[in-house]
């Protein structure tokens, strides 16, 4: 109970603000104390002067909107395609069961195994990458919206059609507030993938990019440059994290579950 009333008083911003700082004197102590060896893994504070560094830089930034780009197309494309199929096969019995066997087979297979099909369909370039994001996003979000579909009361089904509402009338009213909450968690997890694969696809396939600028730089003995490069992908992490709770809190805030949240 005082653990949680602590928690309270320091607040969220503050805790993780805390846990940072942590991280990074636990960083910073490591290679100091030989404990591991520097010339792997520098100090926090060398990593850190790198990273400014890297900010003064208009290849970092090129570098940075080259994932960033790569990302958001993939996750748009990933989206809009999961969203319509979603509704699609979710709204119809005979799709849902004709589709599921296949679904099945082909969620588990991982995207780097088509790193290969990539590189011989679009060598390095920007279309490579956006393969493996999207088949990694896409199932991500398909999955989410055929629970959300699954969802809707059978009840509310049959007094919109008793009301006269057609097919597209019952989705829109219907299915979609329903499933929305859904293609949401859908959205939050498929960006978190598609930054994840879009650095990946960089980083072996060599498409431009933070990835790339990482291998670049472990190749070249750059050991403080890979680091910085490092943070940057996760401090992109981050603020994609954030933008999908800000798309969360508009989109349901008519949601039960956001509204507590912010009562809380």
């Amino acid at each position: 109970m005082a653990t949680t009333r602590a928690g309270r008083s320091w607040g969220p911003a503050a805790l993780g603000a805390l846990g940072i700082l942590g991280f990074l004197a636990t960083w910073e102590v490591l290679p100091l104390t030989g404990l591991v060896d520097p010339r792997y893994l520098p100090p926090a504070s060398e990593v850190l002067a790198e990273l400014g560094a890297q900010f003064l830089s208009a290849g970092f930034w090129l570098a940075v909107w080259q994932t960033v780009r790569a990302w958001f197309l993939g996750l748009l494309i990933a989206a809009v395609a999961a969203i319509v199929l979603g509704l699609v096969i979710g709204t119809s019995a005979v799709l849902r069961r004709a589709t599921h066997t296949t679904i099945e087979f082909l969620r588990p297979i991982p995207s780097v195994a088509l790193i290969p099909l990539a590189v011989l369909l679009f060598g390095v370039q920007l279309e490579s990458t956006l393969l493996l994001v999207v088949y990694a996003s896409f199932w991500q979000i398909l999955i989410q919206v055929l629970y959300g579909v699954a969802d809707v009361d059978t009840v509310a089904q049959n007094t919109a059609r008793s009301f006269g509402l057609g097919r597209f009338a019952r989705v829109r009213y219907v299915t979609w507030p329903t499933a929305l909450p859904y293609v949401i968690t859908g959205l939050r997890l498929g960006a978190a993938v598609a930054l994840i694969l879009a650095v990946t696809a960089q980083l072996v396939i060599g498409s431009p990019g933070l990835g790339r600028e990482i291998a670049l730089a472990q190749s070249g003995g750059a050991v403080s440059a890979m680091y910085a490069f490092v943070l940057t992908t996760g401090l992109l992490g981050v603020l994609i994290n954030m933008a999908m709770r800000v798309l969360e809190r508009r989109a349901l805030a008519w949601h039960s579950s956001v509204r507590g949240e912010v009562a809380v």
